[in-house]
């Protein structure tokens, strides 16, 4: 039997020995053979000799009944529709006195009920008799042959609970009819030994499962709670974890054992650590959120690095949700990004700006909070970002006193180096940093007449939600997923997915995606955004946008932040000198290059593609992405529309820049997606035949 299993050819073989055995005169044989049988008897053995199987299961010999009553069970796995053959063999299955056949009987009604609802209606009139059974055994005085550390019979006990809670599921008369022996089972038991708390963490289950009173539940959230004072770590876990799955229906209840709970937070087994974390985030509401917050910015303050992010997130959540005020809300932020600040996701840095922006009152006592931490300790590069971008809006707060709770802060115009710590990147073999200083040395001298409008303090910022159940973000080199408020999508056609789709447009792992610009319907900055060519970046795609209403005109933000500010051209006026190119002509759809330089950077190309449809149908939801090689850098911006009109009665027009430091052969892989007679179309392309001029 143990070298042997359904897959061997011998197996076949065996069918007609094992019946015999089952009809042998000797218990021991036909034992051995229903053991084997239900061990590794397959779906074509169980159908032969499931006759013999039901007929041992009435029998008068005990030890036959258990054993066939386990070998039923693995014959109803392997074939689910005999199940009906045992179910008058089930009737008296429990009055049988034995421990033993008791045991297999339920295993048996526990399989049943689990596999049919109609066995599952028919057996709960075996309630009272469960319930007869069970009060039997907590009531009987000892039993040497079935105690165990006290207990009478133990396994059948847990065997029994997990039945009544399948029955009482869902159905209020069975719930009511096992209430009081759950009760007495939950206080009657032993707890000094471990077999009296798995009947106990049997019973709150059940009771938990079921459809009963408030005060039981009460009582099993309590008896979860002692679990937490016992030594063993494992009941201390599945305590935890228990309460984390009913803090949701019994959330008052479980409040009650809150102390002990941010106790374990202090625990050692990080198993147990990260239990009461999550479940002392659940616990948090209005009331405690000041109290709660002081435990958790402990922990986080003593956590290992492993914690750190989910914990931050998760106070991050809570005090977003309950936060008293704005100050307690900023200075609770603050001290996470103080605490942990390397750990935090990258949404945290916008939130706690966008939460500053939109507390107008709190700007002169934010800012001073963030000046003096920085001070201290800049190691934390998100609270640097937040104090330099709020140091950067209102800064001027921080010597007018506005702030009665701190003294103004002196400095003279000597100390103020803005303009020579600026000039220094002028030169600076760091692409980003030089082109930003070369643009506000041009700022500060051209155009100094202009700075007061250019940097005038940003409007508020409203918060935008990404749809869809989840979205990977960044988490200092670690991508994980972060859960967000799911919403309904728009009833408008949406563009698949962007920037992942061209992961693999040019291979290998120098690909690395980046969110493109797009048209938004907020106003624009006096100065514009600052074009984010010369970023890390090398892969961009940028979803179609649709057409602005009429009555909400969309402004075109200038990338550079000097752009429209000089009589001169940006761009080389030598379009004529560079020829076009046609990148791609298929199925209709044609695509279509020009070229300029830059003036203010001739290692930037600027890109024009046009699109023109030749078929009798326009294309709609058109989105066209691109990627290049790694020594490249690319940005994509925001298409004319979405629609290539038919017959060839108008184009779409997108640009691309590129930027291309080191002057090499440019190639590039593009990637068009629409929809054109009722079919998605997809295809992808390369670009290899671009004019020496629009990059050497």
């Amino acid at each position: 039997m143990l070298l042997l299993d359904e897959r061997q050819d011998v197996h076949l073989l065996m069918t007609n020995c094992i019946k015999n055995d089952l009809n042998h005169s000797t218990q021991y044989v036909q034992g051995l053979a229903l053991c084997t049988l239900g061990c590794m008897g397959s779906s074509e053995m169980c159908r032969d000799l499931a006759g013999e199987v039901e007929k041992l299961l009435k029998t008068s010999n005990s030890y036959l009944r258990k054993k066939a009553a386990l070998c039923a069970v693995h014959v109803i796995r392997k074939v689910p529709e005999l199940m009906e053959m045992f179910l008058p063999a089930t009737k008296n299955l429990l009055n049988e006195k034995n421990h033993g056949v008791l045991h297999t009987s339920v295993v048996l009604l526990t399989e049943m009920c689990e596999r049919s609802p109609d066995m599952l209606a028919h057996f709960r009139k075996l309630v009272p008799q469960l319930v007869r059974i069970l009060k039997n055994l907590i009531m009987s005085g000892y039993s040497p042959e079935h105690d165990v550390s006290g207990i009478s019979d133990p396994f059948l006990q847990v065997r029994i609970l997990r039945l009544l809670r399948i029955l009482g599921r869902n159905d209020d008369d069975s719930s009511e009819a096992m209430n009081d022996i759950l009760a007495q089972v939950a206080t009657n038991t032993e707890t000094s030994k471990n077999v009296g708390n798995a009947i106990l963490y049997e019973t709150v289950l059940t009771i938990m499962d079921i459809k009963s009173e408030s005060g039981l539940r009460v009582l099993a959230i309590n008896i979860l709670g002692r679990f937490l004072l016992n030594n063993d770590k494992n009941i201390r876990y599945v305590a935890l974890t228990s309460l984390l799955k009913t803090v949701q229906t019994d959330h008052n209840a479980v409040q009650r054992h809150r102390s002990t709970i941010v106790d374990c937070l202090k625990d050692l087994d990080v198993s147990i650590k990260r239990r009461a974390m999550e479940l002392s985030f659940a616990l948090v509401n209005g009331n405690n959120i000041r109290g709660m917050m002081k435990e958790l910015l402990y922990f986080l303050d003593s956590c290992e690095p492993e914690f750190k992010a989910d914990c931050a997130s998760g106070i991050f959540l809570a005090a977003e949700k309950y936060a008293p005020s704005k100050r307690w809300h900023i200075d609770t932020i603050m001290r996470v990004l103080t605490t942990a600040g390397s750990y935090v996701r990258d949404d945290a840095v916008p939130n706690l700006i966008q939460l500053i922006t939109n507390s107008v009152e709190m700007h002169a006592y934010t800012v001073q909070r963030l000046y003096k931490a920085i001070l201290g300790d800049y190691s934390q590069q998100p609270l640097v970002q937040v104090a330099a971008w709020c140091i950067g809006e209102y800064g001027d707060l921080l010597v007018s006193g506005q702030c009665e709770e701190e003294e103004p802060i002196q400095v003279t115009e000597d100390e103020v180096r803005i303009k020579k710590v600026v000039s220094i990147y002028g030169s600076s073999i760091d692409v980003e940093l030089q082109q930003r200083a070369v643009e506000y040395n041009a700022l500060f001298k051209k155009y100094d007449h202009m700075r007061s409008a250019l940097l005038e303090r940003m409007p508020v910022m409203e918060k935008v939600t990404t749809n869809g159940p989840t979205e990977i973000v960044q988490t200092n080199g670690e991508t994980e997923p972060a859960p967000l408020e799911t919403k309904p999508p728009p009833s408008g056609p949406q563009p698949t997915s962007q920037a992942n789709d061209l992961l693999d447009l040019l291979g290998g792992n120098d690909i690395t995606p980046v969110i493109p610009t797009a048209p938004t319907s907020k106003p624009a900055s006096a100065g514009g955004e600052l074009l984010d060519l010369l970023g890390d970046i090398n892969l961009t795609g940028a979803p179609s946008a649709a057409p602005a209403p009429a009555s909400v005109p969309q402004v075109s933000q200038p990338p550079f932040l000097l752009d429209g500010l000089s009589s001169q051209p940006l761009f080389n006026d030598i379009a004529t000198g560079i020829p076009s190119i046609t990148a791609y002509s298929k199925n209709g759809l044609k695509i279509e290059f020009t070229f300029e330089r830059s003036n203010t950077n001739p290692s930037v190309t600027v890109i024009t593609i046009q699109a023109s449809n030749s078929t009798e149908l326009d294309m709609t939801d058109f989105v066209f992405q691109a990627a290049v090689p790694k020594t490249f850098q690319l940005q994509l911006l925001s298409p004319s529309s979405s629609i290539v009109p038919a017959f060839n009665t108008g184009t779409i027009t997108q640009v691309i820049k590129v930027l291309n430091p080191q002057k090499q052969q440019l190639r590039m892989r593009i990637k068009l997606t629409y929809n054109h007679k009722g079919s998605a179309m997809q295809d992808l392309a390369e670009v290899n035949n671009f004019p020496p001029q629009s990059w050497q």
